[in-house]
């Protein structure tokens, strides 16, 4: 639930630190996004890319804990 929420409210800012690097980059002033299906569609594209990326993060640290659980000697 918590990579849900992170990765929805990450990729609405994503969406404009993108926007942000554009007109950076070409000297633009503003950008005209195009109503609000490229939004949403930009944003879900983000979501995505988050919530992918926690989810393996999540796993992988789910692993090294079961790593290190089993290497720890019996006695401790």
């Amino acid at each position: 639930m918590l990579r849900t929420i992170v990765a929805g409210i990450g990729g609405f800012f994503l969406v404009f630190i993108e926007s942000f690097l554009v007109m950076k980059l070409k000297g633009w002033n503003s950008i005209e996004i195009g109503g609000i299906g490229p939004f949403v569609s930009v944003w879900s594209m983000n979501f995505f890319l988050l919530f992918t990326m926690f989810s393996h993060v999540s796993l992988w640290y789910e692993r090294l804990q079961n790593e290190r659980e089993e290497a720890q000697p019996e006695g401790k």
